[in-house]
């Protein structure tokens, strides 16, 4: 089984405020988004970021190829337990993923 990485163009995460993580899935292309964005449950994606289902919000947007999720941080930006201040680590976390 792949992973996601190797089926999409791009998988990326920023800052969406002190509070906030979004996380874009590029698929590159119509038949790529086909696959990709039923085999991304959002039960899944919550469990692998370990944030509640219900605090996790999904956007698909099929005219651009891309599937965007927005969660809490698990900290606050820059505090002092803030380990990942851009959260890029749950980009990497989501190419890993088996789909």
């Amino acid at each position: 089984m792949p992973m996601l990485r190797d089926v999409v163009r791009k998988v990326a995460a920023k800052n969406a405020g002190p509070f906030q993580v979004t996380v874009d899935v590029f698929c590159g292309s119509p038949e790529a988004f086909a696959r990709v964005a039923p085999a991304l449950e959002t039960d899944t994606v919550a469990a692998l970021f370990g944030v509640d289902p219900a605090a996790l919000r999904r956007f698909d947007i099929p005219d651009l190829h891309v599937v965007k999720f927005s969660m809490p941080r698990p900290v606050v930006q820059g505090s002092r337990f803030d380990r990942d201040m851009h959260g890029a680590q749950f980009a990497t976390l989501l190419e890993e993923l088996v789909i």
